[in-house]
């Protein structure tokens, strides 16, 4: 008895989904970034006008004084898609949770003089406030953003924002032996001491931003911009230098992140300030605006953190910042770099 095996070949009828097609101009494969990020706006057949504001449609490309020729413009370099996102983040938390378990079995952070466990619990506790604000703030943007290019971008990033939150009170229980008084101590201090008010004003002045781009510039860019470096490039490395690595370790996520987000952060504000010359110019404004406003808030909660030090550490993170603008295409703030 002969069995003959025969194959049948199935010809693909098309490379990627027709709305994909039509944003590439052909029907060429196309990444899962592609297919995750292309022409899925919804721009039609909107059941009502918003209640609360009946002269826009429920998505509307005015809500920004930024003009933008096609809204799929943006990329992110990170290719992050939901599947490629939770991806990345699961393996970086796996590595965050054996760093937590490491200091904490070995009472890293418990065993530090009792003057220094305030002065990281003062600089670093209170931020957990502030990066819930940041996550609002990104909702915010993701919710009246237009194109999914960017709205998914900035989903993702609130949802990072969270996370950054909750690593920071892991730390302050870390730093108290679980017992929660230090984030009961942070949440006074946030609301409380005068160190911590501008910065307080601040976010609280950037939630009722109307112009999402304008709360995307000062959150992602000017805010983060400065505080980061100066928390985790200024402040950290002169405790893990006197007092060695631990904090180091559970801090690695937060300096990663920053330089991840921030090739997203850039490749925004480049492709928003190259579409035209007007564009460019209220990047600039804005900049200049909250880099005033942040330097302002930034100087008490600077001078707790450093003393004497404090005009020369926020001098090497605005002179970052700038030397960052300038290769964007919107410096200057003012300030040389």
């Amino acid at each position: 008895m002969q069995v003959d095996i025969k194959t049948t070949s199935v010809v693909q009828l098309r490379e990627t989904f027709s709305h994909v097609a039509r944003h590439l101009g052909s029907d060429k494969p196309a990444s899962r970034y592609q297919e995750a990020s292309l022409n899925l706006q919804s721009t039609a057949n909107f059941h009502y006008r918003p209640l609360w504001e009946p002269e826009r449609e429920l998505y509307d490309v005015r809500r920004t004084q930024i003009e933008m020729k096609d809204w799929y413009a943006f990329k992110d370099p990170r290719q992050y898609y939901y599947g490629s996102y939770t991806i990345v983040r699961s393996r970086q938390q796996e590595t965050m949770e054996k760093s937590l378990e490491f200091v904490d079995k070995r009472g890293l952070l418990r065993d530090l003089p009792q003057e220094i466990r305030n002065a990281v619990i003062f600089a670093l506790v209170p931020m957990r406030h502030l990066e819930w604000g940041a996550n609002l703030n990104n909702c915010f943007v993701t919710a009246y953003g237009y194109g999914t290019a960017i709205t998914q971008a900035t989903m993702f990033h609130g949802m990072d924002r969270l996370g950054l939150a909750q690593y920071l009170s892991r730390i302050g229980l870390l730093l108290d032996g679980n017992s929660g008084e230090s984030l009961a101590h942070a949440k006074t201090l946030w609301m409380e001491h005068a160190a911590w008010q501008p910065l307080r004003r601040l976010m609280e002045r950037m939630m009722i931003c109307r112009d999402w781009f304008e709360l995307f510039v000062k959150q992602n860019l000017v805010l983060d911009g400065l505080l980061h470096p100066l928390v985790f490039r200024q402040f950290e490395p002169r405790i893990s230098a006197q007092h060695g690595p631990a904090l180091s370790l559970l801090t690695e996520f937060m300096t990663t992140w920053f330089d991840e987000s921030s090739r997203w952060v850039d490749a925004t504000i480049k492709t928003a300030a190259a579409e035209s010359p007007a564009n460019a110019e209220r990047l600039r404004g804005w900049i200049a605006e909250s880099h005033s406003e942040i330097m302002e808030a930034l100087g008490a909660y600077a001078a707790e953190l450093f003393g004497e030090d404090a005009a020369g550490a926020l001098a090497k993170v605005e002179a970052t910042l700038e030397a960052r603008l300038t290769k964007l295409g919107v410096g200057s703030t003012g300030k040389a770099s």
